[in-house]
């Protein structure tokens, strides 16, 4: 796992250093913000260099308004936001300076993320009416359905403002971070083994792609090596936690086609997928296994779980031949929320959304950790954007994981499956994963007790949830579901 020392920058150089990163064929990952010092603030920013391995840092500090990258790379305007609301860093020539995190009405004493801020007072929100964008023109044919933020079934919480004629959607804005829980400050001043935990219940369904990533930020930090037993159930692991995310997905998304049997085919096999998972491990979402430094206790899969995965992987694939032969639900997701190159490269699509939209992008493969280094990534792209596009990737990937586990299997040695991983004071570490979703980073730091100072988590909800409006603009209102579940998105995954 490869990361470049941290670059110093000063504010006027942002954007001549962002300029060349886009020029030079680069991306922008995120940026974040923390205390080095109780009085002292600075930014980093994190990104992939054109064929190089090492992701690259910039840190800055800001002394005043810190120009705004998103004109550059409008995938940083939410993360700029985000930025401004909690730790209230001021962007000048923000193309949508609105709040993001912070709802209208809610007036903290100051920055949440400040050392200042009284731990024991709660932000009071005030009710305040909320503002919506302005309609222009015949605005006595356009009609505005406010959706949310309660919505049926067990949806998470979140209001959906759409501006449509009949059935034609003119404009679409979703409102996030009704249940914002400040998981990044609730690791504050624990110690590494407590982070796993709290790392594990940021989204319940990426259990441990989360945990990995922050283990992964952890051991770099400590500059620790994980043994090769241990590295390779990590893998096992993960990709068990794809294939029930994967399943239940194609299961939900047959319910938005009405395609009855489809959704209860679909969510039967998520559910054995997971009961395969409890016998493992003893947890359905795979907790409590992984610490720094590799596994908390060793797994024996050898004997029994490469005939469970033949059999699921034989029921599957009579069920993804029924889903690709079967027209009514074929008819649905082809040409449906359709996702161009340039506006997903753009806007910071992640994971089977960008795949789907013609990117061969997969940090498994690109960016190596755990055991996926020794091991044969096959990374399925799509071009046409669309939501049949994302359901085939994900389809494709179940075939993928599946041989990945089969393969481990094979290679799994023995020996030992942790070693000790203890973090210098004052030290810092990057982790990343490429989870059901898509990239995920743990950015960690240290203080002086060793304990940790700050935690940024990078998800790919956050990433896929700025990308998806695009797709929703000019479409229709029957559509809108089948579009939404196509995304396999988490609120909880973005709102954190």
């Amino acid at each position: 796992m490869n990361v470049a020392q941290p670059i110093s920058l000063q504010p006027a150089q942002l954007r001549d250093a962002a300029t060349r990163l886009r020029n030079s064929d680069g991306r922008m990952q995120m940026a974040y913000a923390w205390y080095p010092e109780p009085d002292r603030i600075e930014l980093r920013y994190v990104a992939t260099e054109a064929k190089q391995d090492e992701f690259a840092i910039w840190g800055c500090a800001p002394t005043g308004p810190v120009p705004s990258l998103a004109s550059i790379w409008p995938l940083m305007g939410w993360y700029e936001r985000e930025i401004t609301d909690l730790f209230g860093i001021d962007f000048s020539e923000h193309p949508q300076p609105q709040r993001l995190v912070l709802h209208d009405g809610a007036n903290p004493v100051c920055p949440p993320f400040s050392p200042k801020y009284p731990a024991d007072v709660p932000i009071q929100p005030e009710p305040v009416r909320q503002a919506v964008p302005e309609v222009v023109g015949a605005t006595d044919d356009v009609q505005l359905l406010p959706f949310g933020p309660v919505r049926a079934d067990v949806l998470e919480s979140g209001e959906f403002l759409f501006f449509y004629i009949g059935e034609a959607i003119l404009h679409y804005q979703p409102r996030l971070f009704f249940k914002h829980r400040g998981m990044e400050k609730r690791f504050e001043g624990l110690i590494p083994m407590g982070g796993v935990v709290v790392a594990e219940r940021v989204s319940g369904v990426g259990s441990v792609a989360h945990a990995l990533a922050y283990c992964q930020a952890v051991e770099a930090a400590a500059h620790c090596a994980v043994p090769r037993r241990a590295r390779l159930l990590r893998v096992l692991l993960a990709e068990l936690e794809r294939l029930y995310n994967h399943l239940y997905y194609l299961g939900h998304l047959c319910h938005t086609t009405t395609l009855k049997v489809g959704e209860a085919q679909g969510k039967l096999l998520a559910e054995r997928a997971k009961q395969i998972n409890a016998r493992l491990t003893g947890s359905r979402f795979l907790r409590s296994i992984l610490t720094p430094g590799g596994l908390r206790r060793d797994l024996s899969p050898k004997q029994w779980l490469g005939a469970e995965l033949k059999n699921l992987h034989e029921k599957y694939s009579i069920y993804a031949r029924h889903l690709e032969s079967t027209d009514s639900h074929l008819d649905r997701l082809i040409t449906t929320g359709v996702l161009e190159q340039r506006v997903a490269f753009d806007q910071g699509a992640t994971g089977p959304v960008q795949r789907a939209s013609g990117f061969d992008r997969d940090l498994r493969r690109d960016h190596p950790y755990a055991g996926y280094g020794e091991l044969p990534v096959t990374v399925p792209v799509r071009k046409s954007g669309d939501a049949h596009a994302r359901a085939q990737i994900r389809m494709a990937e179940i075939d993928a994981s599946i041989g990945l586990i089969q393969r481990v299997l094979l290679l799994l040695p023995d020996g030992p499956i942790a070693t000790e991983c203890k973090a210098p004071p004052r030290s810092e570490g990057l982790g990343w994963t490429e989870s059901p979703r898509g990239t995920l980073f743990y950015a960690v730091h240290f203080d002086d007790r060793g304990r940790l100072a700050r935690v940024k988590i990078k998800s790919p909800s956050f990433s896929n949830w700025r990308v998806f409006p695009f797709t929703v603009h000019g479409s229709n209102m029957m559509d809108y579901a089948i579009n939404e579940a196509s995304f396999g998105l988490t609120i909880a995954g973005c709102d954190r």
